[in-house]
Parts: C-alpha cells; sequence; structure tokens
C-alpha cells in the first residue's frame, strides 16, 4: 500500500512539474522585460551623445521651485532608477513634489575617446545646467549625483558653488583610500594606460564582468536559481528580465576619462587630498558651501561605506546631513524600503530646502 502510495505521489508530483514547465514556456513567450523609464518625459536638450530629459510634474500643489538636475555614472544607465512603475525612484521623488531632470550620457564611440573629465563636468554638465537655470529664470538649481555621478556632482559644485542651491550625494565615492570592497582594492593596480592605448574607449562588457566578479555567487549563480521557482510567474519574470536589460546595457566608456577617474581617484585618491584639477582648476571640497544631503547603502558592495561615509568631513557647508539605510547598492533605487523611506526622506529633504 505504502509502495502505490509513493508512486502516486510521484506520478503527481510529475504532472505538477510538467504544467509548471507549459506554463513557464507560456510566460517567456509573453514577458516584455522592457518595463523600464515609463515616468513621462520629454526631450529638453541635447548634446553629442548626451540628452536632457525633463520629467513631467506630478504635483500640482506645493511642487519645488528649484529645478533638481539628476546626474548618474557613466556606466550602465539611468534606466535602473525608472525601472517600474511600481519601483521608480524618480516616480517617487516626483510623487514627493520634485521638478526632475535626468542626464543621459548615451553611448560612446570611437570619435568620443579623448574626452575627458573637464569634458563632463564642466562642459556637459556646466550646459545643463546653465540650460535649466534659462528655463527658470534662476541662479541656483539641486545637483543628484548617483555613483560616479555623485564624483562628478561633488567635483561640479566645489568648481561651480554658485551655481547649486543643494547637493545630494547618493553611493557616491570620494574617498578611495579604503581597501573595502574588491573594486577599491583592483583599483589600485589597474593599469589603466594600457587598457585605453589597447581598447580606445573601454569596452562596457569588459567592465560589468568585473562588477560580476565582486559577488560571483550571488550574481553570477544564485539568481538564476533561485529564478526556477518563478518561472512560471510572469510578473517575477518580467521583473527579472527588466533588470538583467538593466545590467547588461553597459555603455562604453570614452577612454581618457577613465583613464583620469581611475589614475586620479583610484591610484591616487586626489579628490580628498586636494590634489585633484578640472581643466586647470584645483577642485577644493571647502568650496562646497551649500547643504549637503549624503545618502549611502549599509549593504553597499560597489562602493564602501568609507568611501561615501567621510564627504561631510571635507566640505564647509554648516548644514549636512548623512544618512545611512540598510539595503545595497541597487536596492537603494529599488526595494522596498526605497518606495517607503528612501524617495520620501529625500523628497521632504528637499521641500524643506526649497527657499
Amino acid at each position: 500500500m505504502n509502495q502505490f502510495l509513493d508512486i502516486k505521489k510521484s506520478f503527481e508530483e510529475g504532472m505538477e512539474a510538467q504544467k509548471k514547465m507549459l506554463k513557464s514556456l507560456e510566460t517567456m513567450v509573453n514577458i516584455k522585460g522592457d518595463g523600464s523609464n515609463r515616468t513621462e518625459r520629454e526631450i529638453v536638450y541635447q548634446e553629442d551623445k548626451l540628452t536632457l530629459y525633463h520629467y513631467t510634474k506630478r504635483v500640482k500643489r506645493g511642487a519645488n521651485k528649484v529645478p533638481t538636475l539628476i546626474v548618474y555614472a557613466l556606466v550602465n544607465t539611468p534606466a535602473m532608477m525608472d525601472l517600474q512603475e511600481d519601483k521608480s525612484f524618480i516616480k517617487n521623488l516626483l510623487d514627493e513634489g520634485a521638478d526632475l531632470y535626468l542626464i543621459e550620457w548615451g553611448y560612446p564611440t570611437p570619435d568620443d575617446r579623448y574626452l575627458g573629465l573637464e569634458d563632463y563636468i564642466q562642459g556637459y554638465i556646466d550646459n545643463c545646467v546653465d540650460f535649466i537655470c534659462k528655463e527658470h529664470k534662476t541662479d541656483k538649481i539641486n545637483l543628484l549625483g548617483v555613483c560616479q555621478g555623485g564624483t562628478f556632482s561633488v567635483m561640479y559644485a566645489a568648481l561651480n558653488p554658485k551655481k547649486v542651491k543643494n547637493l545630494i550625494t547618493m553611493v557616491t565615492p570620494v574617498d578611495f583610500s579604503t581597501d573595502d570592497g574588491l573594486l577599491f582594492k583592483w583599483g589600485k593596480y589597474l593599469n589603466a594606460d594600457k587598457m585605453v592605448e589597447a581598447y580606445g574607449n573601454l569596452p562596457g562588457d569588459f567592465l560589468n564582468t568585473g562588477f560580476l566578479t565582486l559577488k560571483p555567487i550571488s550574481l553570477v549563480i544564485n539568481k538564476y536559481l533561485d529564478l526556477i521557482d518563478d518561472l512560471d510567474s510572469e510578473s517575477s519574470m518580467d521583473n527579472f528580465l527588466t533588470m538583467e536589460k538593466w545590467i547588461f546595457d553597459s555603455p562604453n566608456q570614452a577612454g581618457r576619462a577613465f583613464k583620469e577617474f581611475i589614475n586620479g581617484m583610484y591610484k591616487e585618491n586626489k579628490l580628498i587630498k586636494g590634489e585633484m584639477e578640472i581643466g586647470g582648476e584645483k577642485v577644493d571640497l571647502k568650496n562646497i558651501n551649500m547643504p549637503l544631503l549624503n545618502v549611502y547603502a549599509e549593504r553597499d558592495h560597489q562602493v564602501p561605506n568609507a568611501a561615501s561615509k567621510p564627504l561631510e568631513d571635507y566640505v564647509s557647508s554648516l548644514d549636512t546631513t548623512t544618512k545611512c539605510y540598510p539595503t545595497g547598492h541597487i536596492g537603494l533605487f529599488v526595494s522596498g524600503r526605497s518606495q517607503r523611506e528612501v524617495a520620501p526622506f529625500i523628497g521632504k529633504w528637499l521641500k524643506d530646502h526649497d527657499k
């Protein structure tokens, strides 16, 4: 009798597995995985590969008077900040009353090989700031920088303090002396000069592979094993493929800017030392006298806390807030905590400083 029941149970489990597999195939056929960048926006300015977007306001009353420019890193695209309607950091900021602009850097081609940090910071970012100031008839805007884009924003604010009303940095590396995390260990030994000599522009796939190897078990193996249980769920698969599409959408890096960033930041830590020069002008962090909000993630495996946290110690602003959330580098923008806590906190901070 027991043997019969075991056979029956095995047969039923096999039938359920077969149904799940068939449902999985149906799901794979129907999913699109293209839910990012759905928040309404329009192109307002373009220069070379750069595109500046302005998001449609979502709050009629109580919207911020001072516009905010989001500056993202050169690696990957800012689609992660507007990944899906229910996981959109940008949408949540708009709901808090923010007036948002965002830079998409585009995809460098061989003719961009000689673009340097000066071109990005004192060229492209400054031109976008001037455009927004002209549109809003104002002298200052807010800057919100993410990761490397935060490092760029810090340098821009130090070089142009009269144009920045408030500075927000998120998972932003400024002190590269730490050995926490593989990326900061490797960065000190990268031969950026030879890499640029060999490639011209650094291939995005090359850099992306390096990021994946920072946590190979969770980023390369476990996430695909965990996916097996969700193969028949259209919403789970759509979420997964949207994220995968963003992860592997890695623009090449302009050779000169890549070399200057690796050598100046990872190898020589010039920003914190006060030795960084952009266009022949020293980047003095003491020039950052505007209100500063520095947000970092406790479990960040790309930008260690030791690289982000010290920023407030080097600026001259009397109004500084440093906030840490118990999440990861990406989770700061797409997790449930991001929706419930991070975006509302930043939105409130912007409102409190919108004077």
